[in-house]
């Protein structure tokens, strides 16, 4: 079992005043069901996903499930969505209540829960395992930082130097990043245990799952088709610019369709939309959002590849792992890439609130200064300092040019 990150901020959150209704959510299979079973044992569990039992809680008045539940886990609690009123009841009603309410998908809180909850439910969010959680062996294991998160929280600008084969957990590291690039971080198939044919099985079966359940349930699709040709076109469309006039076409369907399945895909955090950067009014610059997969493994089941990732492939791939990580440790910073209509373009740029971090995204197993081009001279664009700027890639060197420093990607995130 592997430790979360989410896991103490989870407990505190639930603990204080204003988390008397606390809501976690992320897409399938993501561990949400272990991580509050475990944070919360004292906690009476209720999962909604049999129907059978469904109306039973729904009958329950406010008094009655104070008395039956004063803290309880409330499990899929999409599948009952006018329970919600019943909580809001409870918590107006009852100040000791607490409530942990869990679901796989944020559509429903668009609706039911922001509308009855507003004020009174604190949201929190779990992706798939990043890779300083996969590299823990329990719960106990603490889950360490990686260098790219000390960067971000200023702790150490000297983490940048060293030999990185020379550092005991390298290799595990490196086999662990390579795992992540050929079959995601979804936990039920980190086992280094589980076979690549059944690893990819289980992806095929969870696609299957993610449509029949959370897209067809949550989105009201009457038919699935359009989504399933959407969906394949987007993830080949994955570490590129948002054009969804070229994904309605290659779809067959209208772009106001297009459109409404990206933020499905988005809501059920399938998807990410890195928004552009453009406060310089003198440039040139691009508008449009690069769209992102967050697993690369359910990416590639859709395309049906495998094998040597593409440098769209490998760059979603490391961008869904940044995202990943700044949000399970909560960190205020805000995210963009940056293109210019003349060619020039970061595939990430991390502001904080003194400057930049800046990230070009190389696949390349030797990289050369050439490949850092785009990082130099950002000044001249920027309207704060560039703290730093990094190529990623797969060489295993860390390079020093001027202000880039080249790192090897598992290296930087694990």
């Amino acid at each position: 079992m592997k430790n979360r990150n989410l896991f103490q901020r989870l407990q505190k959150k639930a603990s204080s005043p204003f988390g008397r209704i606390t809501v976690l959510t992320g897409a399938r299979q993501t561990g949400k069901t272990t991580l509050i079973r475990k944070a919360f044992p004292d906690y009476s569990y209720i999962t909604l996903d049999d129907p059978i039992t469904r109306p039973d809680y729904a009958r329950l008045s406010a008094t009655q499930w104070h008395e039956r539940y004063p803290v309880v886990i409330l499990d899929e609690v999409q599948k009952l969505p006018a329970l919600v009123d019943s909580v809001k009841a409870v918590y107006d009603l009852y100040p000791e209540s607490r409530f942990i309410l869990s679901g796989s998908s944020q559509i429903f809180l668009l609706s039911k829960i922001s509308e009855s909850l507003a004020g009174r439910a604190a949201l929190l969010e779990l992706y798939p395992l990043t890779l300083p959680e996969r590299l823990t062996e329990s719960w106990e294991d603490p889950v360490r930082p990686s260098r790219l998160i000390k960067l971000l929280s200023g702790k150490n600008r000297e983490i940048l130097k060293g030999i990185p084969q020379t550092e005991p957990d390298h290799a595990k590291a490196e086999r662990t990043f390579s795992d992540y690039l050929a079959f995601g971080s979804m936990p039920a198939i980190i086992d280094e245990n589980i076979e690549a044919h059944e690893k990819r099985e289980w992806l095929r079966d969870y696609i299957r799952t993610y449509l029949q359940r959370d897209v067809r349930d949550l989105a009201n699709l009457r038919e699935l088709e359009p989504f399933v040709r959407a969906q394949k076109a987007l993830a080949n469309l994955s570490g590129e610019l948002l054009n969804t006039s070229q994904l309605a076409k290659q779809s067959g369907i209208s772009m106001q369709t297009a459109k409404r399945f990206v933020h499905y895909l988005e809501l059920s955090y399938q998807v990410f939309q890195l928004p552009p950067w453009f406060r310089n009014q003198k440039k040139r610059l691009v508008k449009s959002p690069k769209v992102h997969f967050l697993d690369p493994g359910i990416q590639r089941i859709l395309l049906g590849r495998s094998g040597t990732l593409t440098g769209n492939e490998f760059e979603s791939a490391v961008v869904s792992e940044v995202i990943k990580q700044i949000k399970s440790e909560a960190l205020e910073v805000s995210l963009y890439h940056l293109r210019t209509l003349d060619g020039r373009e970061v595939d990430l740029l991390i502001e904080l609130e003194n400057g930049y971090i800046a990230l070009e995204i190389k696949s390349s197993v030797k990289v050369t200064q050439s490949d850092a081009r785009h990082l130099f001279h950002l000044d001249d664009i920027l309207d704060k300092p560039l703290l730093q700027a990094l190529l990623v890639s797969n060489d295993q060197r860390v390079h020093l040019w001027e202000k880039v420093t080249a790192v090897p990607a598992a290296w930087l995130l694990a």
